[in-house]
């Protein structure tokens, strides 16, 4: 699996998202761009190092699972990493959060740096392409952006949570957009109550 994080606010979603996958046992790569540094620094005070070894510890930290997995970090100007080549063979790439910035870039056809190349490998490899916007309000040109991602075969999951799970928790909030995310690359390791239907007909 290969993970994007752009520099939309929202980074917990991308914590999640690789604590399931690698208690679950996965094998991750993991694309931070530039600005999710910064946001890293605005969000939680915390700098998130640039070096791919320090950064793979930092996210295991982040998402406490010091062992599990298979972790492996690729600095956002590395456009010769494995993750930048359709021969490198994924189940998929997700990119939570997803900036507008990226969506744009990716609606257009451009690669300005490992995440957007590596996203566009999926799409024109055919493979599962996640996007897990957090943007409001969606302005026309996001709109058709998105639009044009999802006729290219992109599904879009917008980070949108429910309520019929009982969440007790931010962690509960998170957990769904995350699990709804991984069942698009049919994908199930996030412990989730899913729908199971109404008891009570309705009232008249």
């Amino acid at each position: 699996m290969v993970i994007g994080v752009s520099g939309a606010s929202g980074l917990i979603y991308a914590v999640r998202a690789i604590k399931h996958l690698l208690a679950a046992g996965y094998s991750v790569d993991v694309v931070a761009s530039r600005a999710s540094h910064q946001v890293w620094l605005q969000e939680d005070g915390i700098t998130m190092p640039t070096n791919p070894e320090q950064q793979a510890s930092f996210w295991r930290k982040q998402a406490d699972v010091p062992t599990a997995g298979n972790l492996r970090c690729h600095a956002s100007g590395n456009v010769g990493a494995t993750i930048a080549s359709g021969s490198y063979r994924t189940q998929g790439m997700m990119v939570i959060p997803c900036s507008m910035s990226t969506v744009g870039k990716l609606a257009a056809g451009l690669s300005s740096d490992l995440l957007e190349r590596a996203a566009d490998v999926q799409i024109k490899e055919g493979r599962s392409l996640v996007l897990v916007p957090r943007e409001t309000p969606l302005s026309l040109i996001h709109l058709r952006n998105l639009t044009a991602l999802a006729e290219a075969g992109a599904r879009i999951v917008p980070a949108i949570p429910a309520w019929y799970h009982n969440p007790q928790s931010i962690d509960d909030l998170v957990d769904f957009v995350v699990a709804r995310a991984l069942d698009q690359l049919d994908i199930d390791c996030v412990p989730l109550r899913r729908w199971e239907g109404g008891t009570q007909p309705c009232p008249d």
